[in-house]
């Protein structure tokens, strides 16, 4: 038998680094739903947008999740194994705010990736829109929505009301994708995607600056310049009797956050929790401009956006956030809404003593993180309480994690045909029906041929043939 290939993509992300490995047999090509994750490993320390003051750090990072890879995959086919690194909203900050210092990471991480015996395909920061599709594409491939082999061994296309939407938010960006049904009136918000035969027209747009670190990060920012002190923000988010300091050079430290005319850097400020949902969930609406503008459908900032349509899947900080708090197993926005108003109460001493193995920065964030989940889906996206019904939100579909770094791996090794497969890999059901009365013959044959040796015992005990 051939044996399996591997397959390698690092989602250089804007807060971590994690390095996915797949398998799938050598077949690949016609087939679908048959890659598995052997394994999912997170590099230590920031994302590696994160060191563009230490370039080689960025690459220092990755060799221990390689150095795992190496365990795993068989020495014999580690050079055979096409690896890739895709950066996502955190590069494309970078790129807009010091473009050499961008190249200079990549060049770096692509050298330590090289130090290895592996086919490196190369590094590249994904377009919002690449991301969205990516993730799109993952989701449904594991669902096998795209196509399905039947019981007679022919692939057919699934109803298009089986495809799921894809929803995703991770630290510096946020993705919507999913089929409209209906002309996109924005080409920029379109993608025309041609998998097993079959045309899809998705919507797709990724809003950066809207993923949760650095929303939360606008979050604190925007309560600073309401806040009437120049050196204390009561923040409503945080519960309350939590306090720390932050300098003004940490809060206004990204490209997302517009820093007052003349901020003294090292002046620190007071941060002070109070635990009011409904003040949060106010402060956290105050990020979103709602109004469409010229466009008659829209999810926020003026951006194009259709009216949601069918079944999603929610992923990466969308589920995570969620279900610290146990509200991603389908329950009614009523209750979800009741959940994080209950937590959003709570003092800094409870939620300690609730959640004693959580971190701090979690504990902080939980309220605030959830509330801007609801807000992000409802307001943003434009869910209301009976499509918030059509979203499920998961971190697994076939024990492989979903995101877009499976969908960019099938894109770019070419496992996913444009052209639906003629035929399934293995014996077509006539074959079998063949093989099944073959086996049943020869077994018959060899119980005849016992019976007579048994009954032509000669004398002297031989078995006479």
């Amino acid at each position: 038998p051939l044996c399996p290939q591997y397959g390698l993509v690092f989602d250089a992300g804007s807060t971590h680094t994690a390095l996915y490995i797949y398998r799938w047999p050598a077949d690949k090509e016609n087939g679908t739903g048959i890659v598995s994750q052997v394994e999912a490993c997170t590099a230590a320390g920031p994302g590696i947008s994160s060191y563009a003051d230490d370039p080689a750090g960025a690459g220092a990072s990755l060799k221990p999740c390689l150095d795992k890879a190496m365990e795993i995959i068989p020495a014999e086919q580690q050079r055979e194994t096409p690896t890739y690194l895709g950066a996502t909203a955190g590069m494309r900050l970078l790129r807009e705010q010091n473009s050499t210092k961008a190249q200079q990471v990549f060049a770096e991480v692509a050298k330590a990736i090289g130090e290895y015996p592996v086919e490196f395909r190369g590094a590249q920061v994904l377009t919002g829109n690449e991301e969205g599709s990516f993730g799109w594409i993952s989701v449904n491939f594991l669902l096998e929505t795209l196509v399905k082999c039947s019981l007679t061994g022919t692939w057919t296309h699934p109803p298009a009301e089986d495809v799921v939407g894809a929803l995703d938010l991770g630290g510096a960006s946020t993705q919507i994708t999913f089929l409209p049904g209906t002309t996109i009136e924005d080409s920029s918000t379109g993608a025309l995607l041609r998998l097993y035969g079959a045309n899809y027209s998705i919507y797709t747009h990724s809003y950066l600056c809207y993923g949760q670190k650095q929303a939360l990060k606008m979050l604190m920012a925007s309560l600073h310049q309401a806040s009437p002190s120049t050196t204390q923000i009561s923040h409503p988010c945080y519960p309350k009797g939590y306090q720390e300091n932050i300098t003004m050079a940490e809060l206004y430290d990204s490209p997302c956050v517009r820093a007052p005319s003349t901020p003294s850097a090292a002046q620190l400020l007071r941060v002070m929790g109070t635990g009011e949902p409904a003040a949060c969930s106010a402060a956290v609406q105050q990020l979103f401009n709602l109004s469409c503008g010229a466009n008659s459908t829209c999810g926020f900032n003026g951006v194009y956006q259709p009216p949601v349509r069918g079944q999603f899947f929610a992923f990466s900080g969308l589920y995570h956030s969620l279900h610290f708090l146990n509200l991603t197993g389908g329950q009614p926005l009523s209750s979800v809404n009741a959940t994080i108003g209950q937590f959003c109460t709570s003092t800094w001493e409870k939620v300690q003593q609730e959640f004693p193995t959580t971190s701090r920065i979690q504990l902080r964030d939980a309220c605030a993180a959830s509330t801007y989940t609801l807000t992000l889906l409802l307001q943003g996206f434009r869910f209301n309480h009976t499509t918030w019904l059509n979203i499920r939100f998961a971190r697994q579909v076939t024990d492989v994690d979903v995101g877009w770094t499976l969908g960019y791996m099938l894109n770019l090794t070419n496992m996913i045909p444009s052209e639906i497969p003629q035929r399934v890999v293995g014996l077509q059901s006539s074959n079998w029906v063949a093989a099944t009365v073959l086996l049943a013959t020869m077994l018959i044959l060899t119980f005849c041929l016992l019976t007579l040796m048994c009954c032509r015992k000669s004398s002297s005990g031989y078995v006479s043939l």
